[in-house]
């Protein structure tokens, strides 16, 4: 029967290949066509930073996976060039570009955009594009606040899209292997996790406030944030270290070691019990305008007494365990510990001083402390076109509501540094997410949003 099928198809398309000679049309044009009814059209939101390499992977995907790049967005013109050429380069499509986000959720044949926008555009234009039918690829963190991270869930099932978040180690085939090792027992029952945000980082200075330049849509990258007048020491980047449009690097780089950290603790839901400490050392406040800290530890407990520790480091130090690890985690079982850096990993038994088991570059880690393994490339995508031609969410490997738990540690340990105290949560659902006995900290699960971009109650 296959074999009938196939010469059936070869038939057809041989003799469709008759006709389209007199028609005009090549071969490869042809095959364009017959391939359009199944290929993916997409849109990268943000073509800076993050997004070039939204870029490169959704082009790498062209031919393999049918993918075509058909649009960049992004509200500062003078990155439209760069990122033109790109696709261009690599796809030999010269792709439609916008400023004007909502202009890409009106076009019919996008049906995915991914976003790589600053954090709190996250979810509002993830949001949007749910409302239109579109997928959505967010980076992390997946939003600016515990709330309207809730909202982007009740979006994604209402409108019955896929939504993936930017945690690109939950498709590393190295990292998988590490948590199934521990989900297994492999060092017994963790019982902590810690993962580590090593980021020397210089400041950035500081500037009087100006006028926008002429090719940025300026009150469009303000977006749902309060009106400031435009200061170019808070724009392209450096938005991360203010709150207002940021998470500092404990909401920047954390967010990946949060979420491996929880994932190897195997926990899916919040913890009950918050606490952070920090501030900005090694950087005088009247030549830097950085409101985030550059150094924080935060503890978390859950339910069960089981621990999650984060530290970020911002100036200069020493990394962590045999595999000299600046980001990454370690965790601690009654039987052992394992250390994860980027894909590369082992575990140790007891007090042994050797590993007993780990991944496939150990032995090269072992030999030269300065290996690094690589971090991974184009999966991560492939399993979002993957689960959004199968249509199931069971599919993502970081479905929005994986990918809000481990955002929301982050914002948790930023809300206690600010209220400077411990703090207790309730979690669980949408109704109950809130701290318990404490006005203040609540008041920092949400924002006051600035009209017309408001995170709609009703989704």
């Amino acid at each position: 029967m296959t074999k009938r099928r196939e010469f059936i198809k070869k038939g057809l398309i041989g003799s469709a290949a008759l006709g389209i000679g007199g028609m005009g049309f090549s071969a490869k044009s042809y095959a364009s066509i017959l391939g359009a009814n199944d290929r993916l059209t997409v849109a990268v939101i943000g073509i800076s930073g993050r997004g070039t390499d939204h870029i490169s992977r959704f082009c790498g995907l062209k031919d393999s996976h049918n993918v075509r790049l058909k649009t960049l967005c992004d509200v500062d013109e003078k990155f439209w060039d760069a990122g033109a050429k790109t696709v261009q380069d690599k796809t030999g499509i010269k792709p439609v570009m916008e400023w004007d986000m909502r202009k890409v959720f009106d076009d019919k044949e996008i049906d995915a955009v991914s976003m790589a926008t600053p954090n709190h555009w996250h979810a509002l234009g993830a949001i949007w594009a749910a409302q239109a039918g579109k997928h959505v690829y967010v980076e992390k963190p997946c939003s600016h606040n515990i709330w309207e991270g809730r909202k982007m869930i009740e979006a994604a099932r209402k409108y019955n899209i896929r939504m993936q978040v930017g945690f690109q180690n939950r498709s590393i085939p190295n990292v998988m292997e590490a948590m199934k090792f521990l989900h297994d027992g492999g060092i017994g029952d963790v019982y902590m996790a810690r993962g580590t945000c090593i980021k020397p980082r210089d400041s950035f200075g500081i500037a009087k406030d100006s006028e926008p330049p002429a090719s940025l849509h300026y009150d469009r990258w303000l977006g749902p944030a309060a009106y400031r007048p435009y200061n170019e020491k808070r724009g392209h980047y450096n938005w991360h270290w203010f709150w207002d449009t940021g998470n500092g690097d404990t909401g920047n780089q954390g967010p990946h070691q949060f979420d491996i950290a929880r994932w190897g603790l195997n926990k899916n839901e919040h913890p009950i019990s918050i606490y952070s400490a920090g501030g900005i050392y090694g950087i005088d406040p009247k030549e830097c305008a950085q409101e985030t800290p550059n150094t924080q530890t935060s503890l978390f407990t859950y339910d069960d007494g089981k621990m999650l520790e984060f530290e970020t480091r911002g100036r200069y130090s020493n990394g962590e365990s045999s595999l000299d690890i600046r980001v990454g985690n370690i965790f601690y079982g009654t039987e052992g510990y394992l250390e994860l850096n980027s894909s590369t990993w082992k575990a140790f038994r007891q007090r042994e001083s050797k590993p007993f088991a780990g991944s496939k570059e150990v032995s090269a880690q072992v030999a030269d402390p300065t290996f690094r393994a690589a971090a991974g490339g184009s999966e991560h995508y492939v399993n979002f076109v993957d689960a959004i031609r199968a249509g199931k969410d069971s599919l993502l490997h970081c479905d929005i509501n994986e990918g809000f738990y481990s955002t929301t540690l982050a914002l948790l340990a930023n809300i206690s540094y600010r209220v400077k105290r411990e703090l207790h949560f309730m979690g669980g659902d949408m109704n109950n997410e809130k701290f318990i006995n404490d006005t203040q900290a609540d008041a920092m699960l949400t924002r006051v949003y600035r009209p017309p971009y408001i995170v709609p109650n009703e989704v």
